[in-house]
């Protein structure tokens, strides 16, 4: 039993409050010899939910299973207690081969699913993707990756305008699959027929698109206006100015934002030269960018310091945080079930924070993956 801490539930934040646990979930009734734990002046807030994530740790989801497992330990520590691992553009074989991988990983439970994000985006607007290896999105290429993720992958970004694009966002809709729009150079109608084909996605949103303008609005007036839609934001003060943050949250409103890191393999590590799938990035003063060309290359965010920004720098609510990154992510993936919130009967995935949002502890599925040291 967790006691004296903020608690903040789907209803509210409840002042003084108390969490019992019980084996792996949240309960209602506590054992009679539950063990109290006093962590007054705390705030207790779901475990994070990151849709959006290619690494950690000095490791790749590109990688080895021990590597995974490492980049899945780094953003756990972190508060990241449900993580989907996003694949880079590379040659389709060896994206069908870190499928089958990633998918052996999510049926053991250890990722909540796949994010294919290339090779079917724009070469406008690929970032940090190889040109040589993007392709438009044939919805047989599509169904490749599906089929060999053997019903783990969750989401695939597309730049829908490509030819085979629609077509693409119906098969995925047809699968289960979250269709993301992103890396596109989409105009505002060929985006509204996307969202109406399916995609409920955007991938970063204003990030790898056209920019807002008044006489071409391009994809971010359709994402930002259509209630279909949620909108990733990456919150790391590097991708967006807080005025376009702002703008999102005014315009989406809290329960159509999800917070992603987009993170690289050196999130939770440091400066340094790093892969991002073939090609070689350069990480200063923890931004990561191509060393040829100098796009911006994902980010070393990890989700605690997206929260801790999220409320400190950009006046966010507590709740309305929460909300972004841990319920819209979860309702997404189809787990609110389990995960998202703290209420009895889901997983005892939680994050612990001090008066200043620091973490200090986590929980997932009822074990301390950070335990707390308190006094």
């Amino acid at each position: 039993m967790l006691t004296g801490a903020n608690v903040v539930l789907p209803t509210g934040t409840v002042r003084n409050g108390r969490l019992a646990i019980e084996g792996r979930h949240i309960t209602s009734t506590p054992p009679a010899d539950a063990r109290l734990i006093d962590v007054t002046g705390h705030w207790l807030v779901p475990g994070f939910v990151d849709i959006h994530n290619h690494g950690g740790g000095g490791a790749s989801f590109s990688g080895t299973a021990e590597q995974i497992l490492t980049a899945v330990h780094t953003h756990r520590v972190h508060g990241t207690t449900t993580l989907v691992a996003s694949t880079v553009t590379d040659e389709m074989d060896l994206l069908v081969r870190q499928a089958g991988l990633l998918s052996e990983l999510a049926e053991q439970g250890d990722i909540a699913g796949i994010h294919f994000e290339g090779p079917f985006i724009s070469p406008c607007r690929k970032g940090a993707h190889s040109e040589k290896l993007l392709r438009d999105p044939d919805p047989a290429e599509v169904r490749k990756l599906i089929d060999a993720a053997r019903g783990k992958a969750k989401m695939v970004t597309l730049a829908t305008e490509l030819p085979g694009g629609i077509d693409s966002v119906r098969l995925l809709v047809e699968h289960g699959v979250l269709a993301a729009i992103g890396h596109t150079d989409a105009g505002y109608e060929q985006t509204v027929e996307a969202i109406d084909a399916g995609a409920t996605v955007a991938t970063h949103l204003f990030n790898a698109m056209p920019a807002l303008n008044h006489r071409a609005p391009g994809p971010i007036a359709a994402l930002l206006e259509d209630e279909r839609v949620t909108v990733e934001l990456i919150n790391d003060g590097v991708h967006l100015h807080p005025a376009a943050l702002e703008l999102a949250f005014h315009h989406a409103g809290a329960d159509r934002v999800a917070f992603i890191t987009d993170a690289m393999d050196a999130a939770g590590t440091g400066d340094g030269r790093y892969m991002l799938g073939p090609l070689e990035v350069e990480v200063s003063e923890g931004v990561a960018r191509l060393v040829e060309g100098g796009s911006i290359a994902g980010s070393t965010l990890t989700l605690d310091r997206a929260f801790q920004r999220a409320v400190t720098v950009d006046k966010l609510s507590v709740e309305d945080a929460v909300t972004a990154l841990s319920a819209n992510p979860a309702r997404l993936l189809g787990l609110s079930d389990r995960v998202g919130s703290l209420e009895p009967g889901k997983d005892a995935d939680l994050v612990l924070l001090d008066a200043d949002f620091e973490l200090k502890g986590v929980m997932r599925q009822g074990e301390w993956v950070v335990a707390p040291q308190l006094p």
